[in-house]
């Protein structure tokens, strides 16, 4: 099983990414990480606000169009965790708040409007009975949206990557195959310092790792901002 360092590093921009997991103890894990090839890209700050995560942007002055860039990535409802890379964290919430299903949520979704790269959209949904992940990307051909979905047991110490594009390029190529397997540690500012290092320093703009506990929902949390510099980990 491959590690973050080997899956990511080298790859200049594979844009938004999610990874979720359990630690060898069996701690929930996810981590989120952004990137930005544009000014409009990098003008971005992860910010804690209780269980959720938002993205505020770093200097607003600047912005150039903030709807496919802000939005709440990380929720918490009912003792699950939701991260996506857009504004279906919002859709997810709404529809299991009413009783429906990760997959009938995301049904009424499609990828982002960003002609030409038509970003997929990347979402995960992590509880005690392990977690689900899904891709929403353009069909090649016909421009159907394809929506692909795998659900994956609690296993410790392992998790599953994925993200937005395979790499670099000019429209940027969307993600293909099934999420990476990757081994997770136990420590969450190891993580946190692997994935950052692994992560194109010129194209890394926001990482958010967290562990945390289901039973008793404490976590830890570590955020990083290339705009701010590291942040401490905290409860």
């Amino acid at each position: 099983m491959d590690t973050v360092t080997t899956l990511l590093r080298g790859n200049s921009y594979p844009g938004r990414g999610i990874i979720t997991g359990f630690s060898p103890s069996g701690r929930a894990v996810f981590a989120y990480f952004i990137m930005g090839r544009s000014e409009n890209s990098r003008n971005r700050v992860f910010r804690q606000e209780g269980k959720s995560l938002c993205i505020d942007l770093q200097d607003p002055s600047k912005v150039q169009d903030p709807s496919l860039i802000c939005y709440t990535p990380v929720r918490v409802l009912d003792g699950q965790i939701i991260v996506t890379n857009g504004d279906q964290t919002d859709t997810l919430c709404e529809v299991l708040s009413a009783g429906g299903s990760f997959r009938k949520a995301l049904d009424t979704r499609c990828y982002e409007p960003d002609c030409p790269n038509y970003t997929p959209r990347i979402s995960a949904l992590l509880g005690g009975d392990g977690y689900q992940m899904s891709i929403l990307k353009r069909a090649p051909v016909d421009g159907a949206c394809l929506r692909l979905y795998w659900s994956y047991p609690p296993q410790p110490g392992c998790g599953h990557l994925i993200h937005t594009y395979l790499h670099d390029g000019d429209p940027l190529p969307a993600f293909t195959g099934t999420p990476k397997p990757v081994s997770l540690p136990e420590d969450p500012e190891e993580l946190t310092a692997l994935l950052w290092d692994a992560l194109d320093a010129e194209n890394r703009v926001s990482l958010n790792v967290r562990y945390t506990n289901l039973s008793t929902g404490q976590f830890h949390t570590c955020l990083r901002n290339r705009h701010t510099g590291d942040e401490p980990c905290r409860n």
